[in-house]
Parts: structure tokens; sequence; C-alpha cells
């Protein structure tokens, strides 16, 4: 959990952006993604070599070589040593900000250069945007003091700096709660055997929860090398259509020990994604609010479900792009699970008829705050392309451990543990009634329902009888009030 002194420190740095003339949250994201990453460079080569020495050994493929590196951009030698974080930051003004901003920035570009990965594909297009020396010396002081050693407690770090982007993305983004991306992948369980995938990834915040659920649960395992192939290769996918996103997105995995991951700039809705029964976990927040040109969308979706609206395609979606037995985990705003249109019927009948639909999470509406006060529900089903759906959960989250306002503080009420525990002890939910939090709806009264997944459909809501006087009592009651109205008002004059 980050601190408070850490918070302050990310808040300062933040600030620092601000006053600098740099105000846009995601430009701000992603240069500080820069300065992190050229931090976290050095930090790990002198965690090394620290080893080495102690062991006597000669380190493997260092980041930064003896000599000298050639810029591309100047045509100019530079020593390796004036490339890293401890030794520039001793520099002054002028020259720090002509070594990061001419040298540094190009180095990090060209890291990866000659390697086909997520990394160098996205960091091609990178712009240093900082315009002054001096606030890239506040930058590099403030960034100075955090430790980019622990992995975890930087991943602390950079959540929260995601969580600083003040504004909703485009189209209905908008960032998903670290906490709820995890409760979603604890549900899931991934395990090595899984590919998974999010086609709308934002900054990969799902692909990075499952890669740390997998290496916390697996450890013994990613020892092997076919384990460790796969993890690093072959498991995690995901595509975005904002370039900017991509490159936050990579540069977190990065961040977070996912060195090779297979991301792409890629339209998942339209005719340029052909994925067809790729993955085994799709686990998504799509956006909501979008609307496309029915011509852009790829036909296959449309056979599913006749709509313009994104979050109902991108339900469409997962089914194709699921293999046979595959699980997925979505975010939907609350109007998939009762919209009466012909498509929001379409995509109900289709999990309910031709999947396995398992569960239905309503979550109160302050989940997204500050970003959005949308409704929404997690939805969760199985591939099986010839139905099987025999009960449905539905749960009825009330909190998440977090005040439901704005300022999102930590509260003691918090339903995540037991959504999960429940969850993953289904059998026991069939003696639960419907004014329960929790409870089984058998799929032929859903059906009877015309395919309604409100929770409020089936929940029973237990009112308290209130008795009321009756009417001749009350009228005495006003007139005897009247009475001594106008007795007090006489005795006043």
């Amino acid at each position: 959990m980050i601190t408070g002194e850490i918070k302050n420190r990310i808040d300062s740095i933040w600030d620092s952006f601000w006053t600098g003339g740099i105000t846009n949250s995601i430009t701000i994201l992603e240069q500080m993604t820069y300065l992190f990453f050229m931090k976290m460079l050095d930090d790990t080569q002198l965690k090394k070599e620290a080893t080495a020495n102690v062991l006597g050994i000669t380190i493997k493929e260092p980041i930064f070589k003896d000599g000298t590196w050639h810029n591309p951009d100047t045509d100019k030698e530079v020593a390796y040593s004036n490339l890293r974080w401890h030794k520039f930051i001793n520099f002054d003004a002028e020259k720090l900000y002509g070594t990061i901003s001419k040298d540094v920035f190009v180095f990090i570009k060209t890291l990866n250069e000659g390697k086909e990965s997520a990394y160098s594909r996205f960091m091609e297009n990178a712009t240093f945007l900082i315009p002054n020396p001096r606030t890239l010396v506040k930058l590099v002081e403030g960034i100075s003091r955090l430790d980019m050693n622990n992995r975890d407690a930087m991943g602390d770090v950079y959540e929260y700096v995601l969580g600083k982007m003040a504004a909703s993305g485009n189209n209905g983004q908008f960032r998903t709660p670290r906490h709820i991306i995890r409760m979603m992948v604890e549900l899931m369980e991934p395990d090595l055997n899984d590919i998974i995938c999010d086609p709308a990834m934002g900054s990969a915040g799902f692909i990075v929860e499952s890669a740390k659920y997998i290496s916390e649960h697996n450890k013994a395992e990613l020892m092997k090398k076919e384990h460790a192939e796969h993890y690093r290769n072959n498991m995690f996918h995901g595509f975005d259509t904002d370039q900017t996103m991509l490159r936050i997105g990579a540069m977190n995995l990065m961040l977070h020990g996912v060195d090779k991951p297979d991301i792409e700039y890629k339209d998942s809705l339209s005719t340029d994604n052909s994925d067809t029964e790729g993955y085994t976990l799709c686990l998504a927040n799509p956006p909501f609010a979008g609307s496309l040109d029915k011509e852009s969308v790829n036909k296959s979706l449309l056979a599913i479900t006749k709509t313009k609206k994104t979050e109902l395609l991108f339900i469409a979606l997962f089914t194709r792009m699921l293999q046979t037995g595959g699980r997925c985990a979505s975010i939907v705003p609350d109007g998939v699970l009762f919209g009466n249109s012909s498509g929001h019927k379409a995509v109900r009948k289709e999990l309910i008829d031709n999947q396995r639909l398992q569960a239905v999470i309503s979550m109160p509406s302050g989940v997204f705050q500050p970003y959005a006060g949308v409704s929404t529900a997690i939805l969760i089903f199985t591939k099986t392309n010839a139905g099987g759906t025999d009960k449905v959960w539905f749960y009825d989250m009330k909190a998440d451990g977090y005040s439901l306002d704005q300022k999102r503080t930590e509260v003691k009420d918090n339903d995540i543990p037991d959504i999960i525990a429940r969850f993953k002890n289904l059998q026991e939910e069939a003696s639960r009634t419907r004014k329960d939090q929790s409870f089984l709806v058998p799929v032929e009264e859903i059906r009877q329902n015309d395919y309604d997944l409100s929770i409020n459909k089936y929940k029973e809501i237990e009112r308290e009888k209130i008795e009321y006087e009756k009417p001749e009592i009350i009228i005495s009651r006003i007139k005897t009030l009247e009475q001594e109205i106008v007795k007090a008002i006489e005795e006043l004059k």
C-alpha cells in the first residue's frame, strides 16, 4: 500500500509539471513514465553491479556498457556513464536538460532497436515535451527520492499516478480502479495455461494484474523454461486505438516486469481485427459511450447483434475471440443488463442461450468516481457455443472498500472478499433467498423476464410495515393545532 509520504512526493512531481506549463493529464503521465524508466534502468544496473562485485562476476548484457554509445540523432559518441541517472543528476541545469532531452531520451527510444517488441514499436514516435531546464530539475529531484528497485512499490506508485488523471478519456474510456481489476482477476484465477487478452487495454491494468497473479501463484513453475517462455512471449495480448495509451501501457508492463507482451495498435471492433478463438481468457472494461459507423464494424459482430453501441459489440467480440471453454469477465454499463432495444436483447440472449452465463455482479455507481458516476456491473461467462446456462449468480455489491464520493477515501465496508469467497463456492449459494445480498436465479425465470439481467428484477426487498393513524384522527389533531395557533396569536396582540 502506498504511503502518505510517497503520495506527497508524487503530488509534488505532478505539481511541477503544472507549474512548468504541462497540464494535460495524459501528457504528464507519459512524460513522467519516461523519467521513471530512465531511473529504473540505472537502479536496476546498480543493483546488478553490487551483486556482481560481491560474487566477483561480470554482468551479462548490461544496459549501460563501458565506453561510448553512438547517438544516431546527433551523430556523436556519448559516454554510457553520462546516460545513467546517478551520474547526470549531478549536472547543472543546462547540461542536465541537454543530456536528458538529446541523449538519454534518444537512448531509451532506441533501447530495443532491432528487436520486435511492444516497447520498441510504440517508443518510435515518442516525444520529449518537458519545456525547460528549471522544470526538469524539479522533476528529477522529485523522482530521485523514489525507490525503483521495489517492483511492488513501484507498481503502487504507478497506479497512484494513473489515479491522478483527473478526466475521463475519449469515447467513454476511464481508468478502472486497481482493486476492481484485482477482484476480477481473482474471480477468474488465470494460470500458466491461459492466453489472456484485453482488447481495450488502455494502461494495461488487467494484463499487469493477471501477470502479478500468475507470478504470485506459480513461482516454482515459472522457473521451468517452457512456462517462462509462454509467460514472457505468448501469454499476454492487448489492443488499443490510442498510440499514447499503448506507449503508457508498454511502459507500465515493463515497470511491472512483463518484458515482451503482444500489444498492438488496433481497433478491436473493426474489420482489421480478425482474431477468432485465439484466447482462453478475456478481461476488459471496454469503452461505453461510443457509437460506431456500422460500415466499419466487423460483420461477424453484427451477426450477433445489429447495433452501433460499443458496449454491446465488445461482448459479441469476446464470444468470437475466445476459444471454446474460454472465460470472460467484463465490466458493462447497467443498460446492457436491461436495455429494451433489439441489440441489447440479442446480446443477452447470446450469452444465456448460446454461451454459459455464470454471474452478474452489480456495482455501486461511485466505483468509478471521480471519473464518472455511471452504474456498472461485471458479467462473467464461459464460451461454449452450445449453451449451458443453468442458474445465474447475482451479487448486489454495496461497498468496495472506498467511499463512493469523489474523494474515494478508504472505509471499512468492503464486499470484495465476500464476492470472491461466494463465487468460488457457488454450491452454497443455492440455500440463499432473494432477500440476501447474493442468490441464484434459474435460467428459465430469466427467459420469462425477456432476458432481463438487472438484479432488482429478481431481488426481494423486505420493507417494514408502517401503521398509519385513521384519517379522522389526523384531521382532529390538525383542528386542535389550528385552535392552539389562533389562541396563541390572540394572546400576542
